[in-house]
């Protein structure tokens, strides 16, 4: 599998980087984790027309999965035949949620482009993935994901307070892309964010191959964040940058 950083600011766009956006791609399938704010833009630098085959959102809160919002303009306007309906893999209310920040006027809603499906913990295929999903520990229901092809596993954290679901989920893998959004301090609100620290305790815990670092927020030391997790972890650990790709 080839991933590419298309976006990894923490909780916003950063000046370096739009919020949450990750293209996985196995054997000319290409598969986008989460779009948030700002992500489509630079998506257009790593795939022509911005032309993806499917999206899968963690949860729903706006620097994960607003920027569906421009893709359905695009989708809709910008091309030069009317496209294909792809799977957008979401929480339950996914739906009612985009066509509202697309158009919250309209009654024609999304479903002319997309084929939704709502996300429960369990298993499934998409193109060349098998796709695991499992719900981890934030305010609204969010799920990290292990993408499993070609003999190789990398799992996406998304946002997550400590938990042990984040462990199982991302067991044994080659790769483990893991959100370290906060500075260690005791006013941190629990159920939340994980600090670098914690990030790498997860990545130890699951014995996983490689730790990446990713949603640190312009506000958050991302050099302090990279060393806790390095630390904890003991393994290669890297913190990502828009525009990287990384072979799994």
């Amino acid at each position: 599998m080839k991933l590419t950083i298309v976006g990894c600011s923490g909780s916003v766009p950063g000046p370096d980087s739009a919020a949450s956006s990750y293209l996985v791609e196995h054997e000319g399938y290409r598969m986008l984790l989460d779009l948030g704010s700002g992500a489509f833009g630079a998506l257009q630098r790593h795939v022509e027309r911005a032309e993806v085959d499917a999206v899968v959102l963690s949860h729903l809160h706006p620097d994960h999965c607003l920027d569906v919002a421009p893709m359905v303009v695009q989708r809709r306007h910008g091309l030069p035949a009317v496209p294909p309906r792809i799977p957008l893999l979401g929480p339950a209310g996914t739906h009612d949620r985009l066509a509202l920040a697309y158009d919250p006027t309209s009654r024609d809603g999304l479903r002319d482009l997309f084929d939704l499906a709502a996300v429960t913990p369990g298993e499934r295929e998409l193109g060349p993935f098998r796709l695991r999903f499992e719900r981890v520990d934030h305010p609204v229901p969010t799920h990290a994901v292990r993408v499993t092809a070609g003999g190789r596993a990398l799992v996406y954290s998304a946002d997550t307070g400590p938990c042990d679901a984040l462990v199982s989920v991302a067991e044994g893998a080659d790769l483990l892309l893991c959100e370290a959004s906060f500075e260690e301090g005791p006013a941190n609100p629990p159920g939340l964010h994980l600090t670098g620290r914690q990030a790498g305790e997860h990545a130890r815990r699951a014995g996983v191959g490689r730790l990446l670092v990713t949603h640190v927020p312009p506000w958050t030391d991302a050099g302090r964040a990279l060393d806790a997790a390095t630390a904890a972890f003991g393994g290669p650990t890297t913190l990502v940058v828009a525009g990287e790709t990384y072979e799994v």
